[in-house]
């Protein structure tokens, strides 16, 4: 795992296309503190082919969750996003533009910190 820092997040999203019409493979709680959920996006360094992406979130302070068996229903088509606030991260599907709007996504993640992993589709 690489860990995202502020500087590459915004290269990070756009290489994805803040992950339009991503497919989410799976979600995983490692530990209350620790999440990983990995997509399969398209990645534009790589000719638009598909591979998957795992991100771990570290120190989570604040979630909101989907079960495993409702993944493949979350509708991508506007994509997710990651911001930096402050000193955490947030993630949540469709289009965020800042926290409060994060919190209202139907699945987010706040965390300390970033990682990611790149994979096969």
């Amino acid at each position: 795992m690489k860990p995202l820092t502020l500087k590459e997040l915004p290269a990070f999203t756009e290489r994805f296309s803040h992950f339009k019409d991503a497919e989410f493979r799976s979600l995983d709680i490692i530990s209350p503190l620790q999440i990983q959920i990995t997509l399969a996006v398209q990645d534009s360094a790589r000719a638009f082919d598909w591979i998957t992406i795992t991100l771990e979130f570290n120190g989570v302070s604040d979630a909101r969750l989907l079960e495993s068996n409702r993944l493949h229903l979350v509708d991508m088509s506007d994509g997710a996003n990651i911001l930096k606030d402050e000193n955490l991260f947030a993630f949540g599907i469709g289009e965020c533009y800042n926290i409060s709007t994060i919190k209202s996504s139907s699945c987010y993640i706040i965390a300390n910190s970033l990682k990611y992993e790149e994979g096969l589709f």
